[in-house]
C-alpha cells in the first residue's frame, strides 16, 4: 500500500479558531484510525532548536540549510491508492483549513 507524508507549515495554522481547527482534524484522525489508514500523526515541537548528530555522536546545533524552515504538523496515512491518500489529505486540509502538502514515501522493504 502507498503511505503518504501529509503535512502543513506552522505559518499555515495562524488566525482565529484553532481549537475548532484542531477538534475537526482530531475527529479526522480517530476517522482514519477506524479506517486503518492511520500510522502516525504530531507537530514538530519549535521549543527545541534543531540539532546534528554526527556518527561518533557529536551534536551541533543547527541543521541542513534545505532543511531549516522544516516546522509545523504532519501525518503519516498509509492508504490502498494513490486517490484514497489524495482524499485523506483533503479531509485534514478541511478539518485544517489549510492546503496540505502530499509526499509519496518510497516503499523500503527492509524497514
Amino acid at each position: 500500500m502507498p503511505t503518504f507524508l501529509v503535512s502543513f507549515p506552522s505559518r499555515a495554522m495562524e488566525g482565529t479558531d484553532i481549537e475548532a481547527r484542531a477538534e475537526e482534524s482530531h475527529a479526522v484522525v480517530r476517522e482514519a484510525r477506524d479506517a486503518g489508514v492511520w500510522i502516525f500523526g504530531g507537530a514538530i515541537d519549535e521549543s527545541f532548536p534543531p540539532v546534528l548528530v554526527e556518527g561518533d555522536g557529536a551534536v551541533t546545533r543547527g541543521t541542513y540549510p534545505e532543511t531549516a524552515a522544516i516546522d509545523g504538523g504532519y501525518a503519516i496515512i498509509d492508504a490502498p491508492t494513490i486517490e484514497e491518500g489524495l482524499s485523506w489529505a483533503a479531509k485534514i486540509a478541511e478539518a485544517c483549513r489549510c492546503a496540505q502538502e502530499v509526499r509519496l514515501f518510497y516503499d523500503d522493504p527492509e524497514s
